[in-house]
């Protein structure tokens, strides 16, 4: 494993930072043919992570933009993958849900280090039927649930105590109505335009694949560097 630098070595926080380490983990083999839709493309990179012991492979970055024009970004865990795309789930009072209210685009990046890949997801969000949310929010622990249907995520919490108190309230109702699904929850897709897929090169000659949907089908091109 490659020393970090110590900081108090450097001139400036300009030095240290570019003198921390990079790719440097271990790049699989470019990929050969591609097959015909990125999402089997995605499956097969992410299932080539999970094997290879990358931690958390299925989490990525989520990217929104507000009523504003505010760029905002979280990092949360995908849920599935369709043929209609890559799907994500939350609460609908919550920023991201907000943010996919006022605009019904969002990015999701994926980093595998470990493995010198990014795939990077562009697209428009739809939101998924009431039964799929309400399998997603089953799907979760009770404390997840409770948590999920008690926090008033992102606002400001002024006593511990009274966020102690609503969860165990939730717990309560969730565990004498198992069946219990909050009216908040949503499952959402992202259903893309355009999938990158970026794999490292030392050199930084990086390999850059792109899916483009045209009409309905996808466009398969290679991008510079």
């Amino acid at each position: 494993m490659p020393t970090t630098p110590d900081r108090s070595s450097y001139p400036d926080t300009r030095a240290w930072i570019r003198a921390l380490p990079a790719l440097g983990g271990v790049t699989p083999p470019p990929v050969g043919a591609l097959p015909e839709s990125p999402g089997a493309l995605f499956l097969d990179w992410m299932t080539q992570a999970a094997a290879a012991g990358v931690p958390e492979p299925h989490a990525a970055a989520l990217s929104t933009v507000d009523a504003e024009g505010v760029p905002d970004a979280r990092f949360l865990l995908l849920k599935d993958v369709t043929e209609q795309g890559f799907w994500f789930s939350g609460d609908a009072r919550s920023p991201k849900g907000r943010d996919l209210e006022a605009n019904a685009v969002a990015a999701l990046t994926f980093y595998w280090k470990e493995q010198g890949r990014q795939v990077r997801v562009r697209g428009t969000v739809v939101e998924g039927d009431p039964a799929l949310s309400a399998r997603d929010f089953r799907e979760r622990s009770i404390t997840a649930r409770a948590v999920a249907a008690a926090s008033r995520q992102s606002e400001i919490l002024d006593d511990p105590a009274e966020y102690d108190r609503a969860v165990a309230a939730a717990v309560a109702r969730i565990e004498a109505d198992p069946d219990f699904v909050s009216d908040t929850w949503r499952a959402w897709c992202v259903v893309p335009g355009t999938v990158e897929f970026w794999q490292a090169d030392t050199g930084r000659r990086h390999v850059r694949q792109l899916y483009r949907r045209v009409s309905d089908r996808w466009i398969r091109e290679v991008l510079w560097p």
